[in-house]
């Protein structure tokens, strides 16, 4: 399934930095259980994806999963062995900017212990280290 933004305007954005801290989306809001990134990426559609599939996987479709970013950036590519100039590439692929602090994916429903496991296996497919979250806790990232 892909995750990609139903329509766009015309124009092909410029590439978003991910340094520095998150300014949104840094408590767990949602669910019980977080998963924080402890440094910004470009994250693609189908890292999002790939771990949502490993958390639902393990946790047998129980429990409800919240995933709180969206690739709305796409990053271009022009074809290889072309000249330059002639306007920028095509879109590739879509990613989602996440920065230092953002709670990416979020989960109820099920025992600590599960949900640690699911969210361990969902880091696995992320290119950012992270860390397990609770709801309510103050975390110093």
């Amino acid at each position: 399934m892909a995750v990609i933004p139903k329509r766009t305007k015309y124009r092909r954005p410029h590439r978003l930095k991910y340094d520095g801290v998150a300014k949104g989306n840094t408590k767990v809001n949602f669910g019980e259980y977080g998963l924080m990134a402890m440094e910004g990426a470009w994250i693609t559609q189908r890292q999002i994806e790939a771990a949502r599939v490993a958390m639902t996987r393990y946790m047998k479709r129980g429990g409800k999963v919240w995933i709180n970013i969206f690739p709305h950036l796409s990053l271009t590519k022009k074809p290889l062995e072309t000249r330059q100039g002639k306007g920028k590439g095509n879109p590739e692929v879509w990613v989602a900017v996440v920065k230092q602090g953002k709670v990416m994916f979020e989960v109820a429903g099920v025992s600590e212990e599960v949900a640690r496991e699911a969210l361990r296996l969902a880091m696995h497919k992320l290119p950012v280290k992270c860390k397990f979250v609770k709801r309510g806790e103050v975390s110093e990232n």
